[in-house]
């Protein structure tokens, strides 16, 4: 009789990762998840091999809220090299153009800065994940396929020059998910009259989670070494918490148990609208639901382990 593969341990949380640069999202995703020995994982949004920086994995149950992470406001800080374009956008691309820098100003680059502020359209590049009847753009690319893309709608909240110095410019950007840097550093440096590629890329921030400690991978395995399980588990956030400025309903007891058995539950004088966190009481994590026209709220992710 064939064994049983072993499936993993059921582990539940949220693991800020301090992605290394050189390695895919995926293979980051696959490393945590074997140390972790979880018998579930996704991350919530991919950065290229060139990036480095917080990429949220969810394990377990928390892989619930992926797509929430996956939708939010992104934030990166990124080194754009000036008088480059490559066909990759980044350093990792074959150099396309060369031009002069010449001596562009502080507010020079400021004003072309702002003119990259709120909603636009942005064309994702040939060098993406994107697929393409199965097959990812950047695999076309690479056999110099180019083929139509739809622009997408983007929103840039803020630009922020922290450093220009001869021909490389550092950036703080805050935008919504599925915005391209390198797209937007190529655009900025044919606004400079210079062209640019991003040299260096780091994401700080995915939604509210930023400004928090992140785990590299060096340390998981320190970690693993010297604690076992749980001290790595000591290292994951609730999957509430991740969603901070999600309102939170307090359920009855009788109410808990309806809500748990997929029934939209009546809460009195409850004026929130759209999702909610719901919690059984004051303390226990049920999962996620949506406030109704009615007032109701119906459950839409609830925990399997409530």
């Amino acid at each position: 009789m064939a064994r049983r593969r072993d499936r993993g341990r059921n582990v539940n949380g949220v693991l800020l990762l301090d992605k290394p640069t050189g390695i895919t999202s995926n293979a980051a995703l696959q490393k945590v998840k074997r140390l972790f020995n979880a018998n579930k994982a996704g991350h919530t949004g991919s950065l290229d091999p060139l990036a480095s920086g917080l990429l949220p994995i969810c394990l377990g149950e928390a892989t619930k809220i992926s797509g929430f992470l996956l939708s939010a406001d992104k934030e990166y800080h990124a080194v754009c090299k000036l008088g480059v374009t490559t066909d990759s956008g980044d350093a990792d691309g074959e150099v396309r153009e060369t031009r002069p820098v010449g001596g562009i100003s502080v507010a020079e680059v400021q004003e072309v800065l702002e003119g990259f502020l709120g909603q636009s359209q942005q064309t994702p590049p040939m060098h993406s994940a994107i697929k393409r009847n199965g097959q990812p753009l950047y695999k076309l690319a690479r056999e110099g396929v180019e083929v139509a893309r739809e622009p997408r709608e983007i929103t840039i909240h803020s630009l922020d020059l922290i450093r220009l110095e001869g021909d490389e410019l550092e950036l703080a950007v805050r935008c919504t998910k599925g915005t391209y840097i390198r797209v937007l550093a190529e655009d900025i440096g044919e606004a400079l009259g210079c062209g640019a590629h991003v040299s260096a890329l780091r994401r700080t921030g995915v939604g509210a989670l930023h400004d928090q400690p992140i785990h590299t991978l060096e340390e998981l395995q320190a970690v693993d070494a010297e604690g076992g399980p749980a001290a790595l588990d000591a290292l994951l956030l609730p999957m509430e918490s991740t969603l901070p400025d999600w309102p939170q309903v307090r359920l009855s007891e009788d109410a808990s148990f309806y809500l748990c058995q997929g029934q939209p539950v009546f809460v009195p004088q409850l004026k929130d609208r759209g999702w909610v966190r719901l919690y059984a009481g004051n303390e226990r994590f049920l999962g996620l639901g949506t406030v109704l026209d009615d007032g109701r709220v119906a459950p839409k992710r609830l925990l399997s382990n409530r």
